[in-house]
């Protein structure tokens, strides 16, 4: 017996897009594509009588727009939601919509470039798939957790934090970014997958909600205690020791690495640059990035924290880092701020 295929909706008021997204997605085996919308009420209405597993949701719409959609959904039981987004135009309201409980992000080329539209055939599927793997993670998530030892105090003083994320990454950000005080002694680097074009925005909105302060990477940027740096999307982002103290730096090398922005080049650099005076901590995401960035921090004796499954969107990039053994403590996202405290 085949597995059951993905039920999808696709949401868009352009039938041009309608017509390539529903036709890109069929191509998929594991994709059934159950109905169309053309704008946010229709799309609430085709989610009542349809219940599919993905909704292909654009942001743009008349009567109801996506975020409008997004937030008349259910926290749980509601099917996961692909943002099919223009960065140009609508990178604050793709970023708004990804805090809010999208769990997946595709860049459509604009209007004026829908040719294009079957160009991002093999992502769109991807995210569809990611999605539908996805959990919805209630609120209120019981928890076990036992906090972890505080540092002791011979060990050597921590003087940045990295973190990296991917699916469900908004989110998980968004959360910890915004309880962090005001006075965190630290910086903080983030590494997240992202397309290209959004981070500014996400910057952005962290910071107006945040007690410190939040910049998207630049070359040179200083990385200071309450500062914390967004990788830019398309860009590794490294940190490197200057005349003056801790700096990024910038660059697409190496070409190779499936993401750009790479948690293991973060990491890795940190690892060279400030050994075991860093702490790591790998959040919510699909594959193994990180992995290899871990590796290298705990072999300069630095210390990881992984978010525990319980409150993963995906399970996937902190499990890799649980599995081999290279995690000092598994936190629940709530106590993730709380647990960085206690070992900086």
């Amino acid at each position: 017996m085949s597995p059951p295929r993905i039920r999808t909706l696709v949401v868009d008021d352009s039938a041009f897009a309608r017509k390539v997204l529903r036709e890109v997605l069929a191509s998929a085996p594991d994709i059934e594509v159950v109905g169309i919308a053309r704008d946010g009420l229709e799309a609430l209405e085709r989610i009542a009588e349809l219940n599919p597993d993905v909704v292909t949701l654009d942001l743009a719409m008349p009567h109801l727009d996506g975020t409008g959609v997004l937030q008349a959904l259910p926290r749980a039981g509601g099917p996961r939601v692909v943002v099919v987004s223009t960065s140009d135009a609508e990178s604050e309201r793709a970023i708004e919509a990804m805090q809010a409980g999208a769990v997946e992000l595709v860049h459509k080329p604009t209007a004026l470039a829908t040719q294009q539209l079957f160009e991002v055939a093999a992502e769109l599927v991807r995210a569809v798939r990611t999605a539908y793997v996805a959990r919805v993670i209630p609120a209120d998530t019981a928890s076990t957790w036992v906090p972890p030892a505080r540092r002791p105090a011979n060990a050597s003083r921590v003087e940045l934090v990295v973190l990296g994320t991917s699916t469900g990454g908004p989110q998980a950000l968004t959360q910890v970014i915004s309880a962090l005080p005001a006075d965190f002694p630290v910086p903080l680097a983030v590494a997240l997958h992202i397309p290209p074009g959004y981070t500014e925005a996400l910057a952005k909105r962290l910071d107006e909600a945040s007690r410190v302060e939040v910049v998207e990477a630049s070359n040179g940027l200083a990385l200071l205690p309450g500062r914390v740096v967004i990788a830019r999307s398309g860009l590794h982002l490294r940190v490197r020791q200057g005349p003056q103290g801790l700096v990024c730096a910038l660059d697409a090398s190496p070409m190779e690495k499936p993401h750009r922005p790479s948690v293991d080049v973060l990491f890795e650099s940190a690892a060279q640059a400030l050994g075991d005076r860093v702490l790591g901590v790998v959040l919510t995401g699909m594959g193994d990035d990180g992995l290899l960035g871990s590796r290298a921090l705990v072999a300069r004796g630095a210390r990881v924290l992984t978010e525990a499954e319980e409150s993963c969107v995906v399970y996937g990039m902190p499990r890799t880092v649980t599995e081999a053994g290279l995690s000092h403590a598994q936190v629940p996202l709530p106590q993730i701020v709380e647990a960085i405290l206690r070992l900086i």
